[in-house]
């Protein structure tokens, strides 16, 4: 994809150095990746509005791109977190719009004042019991089967969230081995990477590049949107990390074999000496350790099936979703 019609080229090498890239990656390289969310956000799209049709709706909807991940329970178990959390900050920032509007003419108090009848707002109690985090069942659930539903308690996790937390607690493993040694404009910097998202006040940018006019007839509410936002971000990261796995893999046979050089038998590779010259910095991933990332991902999505013979096994199959 030429450098001119790259649009997330910045948010790319930022989610980039947040999964581990410590290297800047090229034009090309990001090029590449944004490429593949785009089709893949292109195929997303497709899949749910064939679903939404089969449901015999005009719209896409929340559950249809539930319905296309169900499989992945750890990415489910995370999304539901991250539509519940959205929930629960939208509850409080109307909250506190509706608390600011009441603390008008109360005076110098920040509170309100507490002659005030209400001014002071919810107590903690009910503050808790308002913001609490409600919890998203889908039609596939067996919650769902039942029209009354047993009362939620404190203290109870959802039996998704054990795998979710096992990924969840590797990633952060890693994220803390990488920003231990960081000094405070470091952190800084990579906590601004953090934030970086395709559809954060980036949302009509985002219908263009996605081409939703053309996959879709609908307008996306914000929910769609957030997800796939949400969505777009383990694309980079599930994609920079099995890319980091392939430069691994190829500086170890690099080392072994001694490079480019491996097929001179005259040349042979000489052990560093003490007034040598310091090695090279860290290479960034290559747009090849992307495409054999890719085609990795690809394969696993891909499993082998028995050969049935005829026209529809010379079919090209259709694009897996990372």
């Amino acid at each position: 994809m030429a450098e001119k019609q790259a649009k997330y080229r910045l948010e790319i090498q930022q989610m980039m150095f947040v999964s581990g890239e410590a290297g800047e990656a090229s034009a090309e390289t990001t090029g590449i990746i944004e490429e593949i969310v785009r089709q893949q956000v292109i195929e997303i799209l497709t899949q749910c509005n064939d679903s939404a049709i089969r449901r015999g709706s005009r719209s896409i909807g929340v559950v249809d791109l539930f319905f296309l991940i169900r499989k992945d329970i750890a990415k489910t178990a995370r999304l539901k977190t991250f539509l519940s959390w959205k929930d629960v900050r939208k509850t409080a920032k109307d909250t506190d719009e509706k608390g600011g509007d009441a603390d008008i003419g109360a005076g110098d108090d920040p509170i309100g004042g507490a002659d005030v009848p209400g001014a002071g707002g919810p107590t903690v109690g009910d503050a808790t019991k308002k913001n609490k985090r409600s919890r998203i069942v889908l039609p596939w659930d067996v919650q769902s089967f039942y029209a009354e539903q047993v009362p939620e308690r404190e203290d109870e996790e959802d039996e998704d969230e054990g795998e979710m937390n096992e990924a969840t607690l590797q990633r952060l493993k890693a994220a803390d081995e990488r920003t231990k040694d960081m000094t405070r404009e470091e952190y800084v910097h990579w906590s601004e990477c953090r934030q970086a998202s395709f559809t954060f006040r980036k949302g009509k940018r985002f219908r263009e590049w996605a081409a939703f006019g053309v996959v879709t007839d609908s307008k996306p509410n914000d929910d769609i949107i957030d997800i796939l936002g949400f969505l777009t971000f383990e694309m980079v990261q599930t994609l920079t990390e099995e890319a980091l796995k392939v430069k691994a893999e190829d500086d170890i046979h690099k080392s072994k074999s001694g490079g480019e050089d491996s097929h001179q038998d005259k040349k042979r590779k000489r052990e560093t000496g003490l007034f040598d010259p310091p090695a090279e910095g860290h290479a960034p991933v290559g747009p090849h350790h992307v495409q054999e990332a890719y085609r990795r991902l690809q394969k696993k999505a891909n499993k082998p099936k028995v050969w049935m013979g005829g026209p529809r096994a010379l079919q090209r199959t259709k694009i897996q979703l990372i």
